[in-house]
């Protein structure tokens, strides 16, 4: 053991004697990692450009893609994705501009992890000779030709490809609300103020997680809304996200995060690089108040109000019988509605939606008259619902004991939700009618208004259409 640790001084002294020999004036030469910029053989255009010849294309060919051969053409933008925390997998995503962006695509790349090679912020610039460009899950996408689809660009060709400029730009997240959302801002980095998780999903004894649910199997989808219109979106993350386990934050604040789409396509999704551009720390939730008195057991035989809209005139708006029938925001209102087809309606039925109006937001308003509760005892409430796909659209019941009447004033008046009242969700079939359920109201004092709240726009992801019918409200 002496000899081998006598022998071992002596290796390590020979070897600084011969470190300290190769190094004059204490200089080391460090490899050269610095970007240079590059010397493209080509033109640069747009993503934007890249967007409208693949609308042409369409229009022209009926082609759903675009590939380029011999064009000498590349695309340049900012790298705003980051497949550090695993939320990404194998893709970048592309903006055209580090603030204010115009246009983003998704590049699909067989590496992974991307973010050593090109970070977020990271200006690249992608050659299009070889690459197919077309729609996948509904967003702008570009990889290698493989028959009529795009697929993962091979790592060997990564350099060849996906070429660095030396700009690391900062990035200005896009702020947006839930009307702005359309297909121009998906791939895109983006900024949602005085947002929230659904009360249901953070509240109470069962908080959710990002994505480490059981029954979350490829992503975990959350429900994000807002507090100034009350719309909502899903919020997607991978189970392979290396956070999924992590609570989801219970206040409400700001997100930064990329405007996407679902696996088909069809709605609109937000996710995130990592967590902490997720900057609800705000403990003031703006979740309406509650009113709950709970379910009745049993029903009175006085009638206090009801409609079943059977004297209403079709494809009207719903007048008379006390009801105030009031636009908050777009152009649509409460309307009676008759169909004997897969959605009929019971009859002639009231409904309120959005599809092809136009309106960036529909907010429609359906007020009962005043109720007193203070004349009777075991006052009930019920009604029937249905859909025609309401997407990310919503309806609320509500109540007021402080709405003094005038339309004008409904949205600045105090409402509370009756939480005990089953409203039609997205999930059931929409042929189908629901029960509301026999919602007691006897635990409220004082004089109210019952209002039902549709909340929606002309967006293809929030145009969806609620009907109502059956509406009494009965007492001993």
């Amino acid at each position: 053991m002496k000899t081998f640790n006598f022998y071992k001084i002596i290796a390590l002294f020979v070897a600084a004697t011969f470190v300290v020999s190769c190094v004059q004036d204490d200089e080391f030469d460090i490899p050269n990692t610095a970007v240079e910029a590059p010397n493209l053989e080509g033109d640069v255009i747009t993503i934007d450009a890249l967007y409208n010849a693949l609308q042409q294309e369409i229009a022209n060919n009926g082609n759903e893609t675009l590939t380029y051969a011999e064009s000498n053409l590349f695309i340049e933008g900012y790298v705003v994705s980051n497949d550090e925390a695993g939320n990404f997998f194998e893709e970048i995503i592309m903006q055209d501009k580090a603030s204010n962006p115009t246009r983003g695509v998704r590049v699909l790349i067989d590496v992974s992890p991307l973010f050593t090679y090109v970070e977020f912020g990271r200006k690249a610039y992608v050659k299009l000779d070889g690459l197919t460009v077309g729609f996948s899950n509904g967003v702008l996408t570009l990889g290698i030709q493989d028959g009529t689809s795009a697929e993962k660009i091979p790592e060997a060709l990564l350099g060849e490809y996906l070429i660095r400029d030396p700009e690391v730009a900062t990035i200005e997240p896009k702020v947006l609300t839930f009307s702005d959302f359309n297909d121009d801002n998906v791939n895109q980095y983006i900024r949602l103020n005085n947002v929230q998780f659904e009360a249901s999903q953070v509240l109470g004894d069962n908080p959710q997680t990002y994505a480490g649910g059981a029954e979350d199997q490829f992503d975990g989808e959350r429900v994000l809304e807002s507090c100034e219109s009350g719309q909502t979106v899903v919020f997607s993350t991978s189970t392979f996200a290396d956070y999924k386990s992590l609570l989801l934050p219970a206040g409400s604040g700001t997100l930064d995060g990329l405007l996407t789409k679902n696996f088909f396509g069809e709605e609109f999704n937000v996710t995130v690089n990592d967590p902490t551009t997720v900057a609800l720390d705000n403990d003031e939730r703006c979740d309406p108040e509650q009113v709950d008195c709970g379910l009745a057991t049993a029903t009175g035989s006085n009638v206090l109000f009801t409609d079943f809209f059977e004297t209403q005139a079709q494809n009207s708006p719903i007048t008379g019988n006390g009801w105030t029938n009031f636009i908050e925001e777009g152009t649509e209102s409460w309307e009676a509605y008759s169909d004997t087809g897969t959605n009929a309606s019971l009859g002639i039925s009231a409904r309120m939606g959005s599809f092809n109006s136009g309106d960036d937001s529909s907010i429609g308003w359906l007020v009962t008259p005043a109720i007193d509760f203070d004349a009777q005892e075991g006052e009930t409430f019920s009604f029937q619902s249905s859909n025609s796909f309401s997407d990310g659209s919503e309806m609320q019941v509500l109540i007021s004991l402080d709405w003094d009447g005038t339309a004008a004033n409904i949205p600045s008046a105090n409402w509370s939700e009756l939480p005990a009242a089953f409203i039609v969700g997205d999930d059931d079939f929409f042929g189908d009618w629901f029960p509301s359920g026999n919602v007691s109201l006897d635990c409220i004092e004082g004089t109210g208004h019952i209002a039902f709240k549709y909340i929606g726009g002309g967006n293809a992801d929030i145009d969806g259409t609620y009907e109502i019918d059956e509406i009494e409200i009965r007492s001993n």
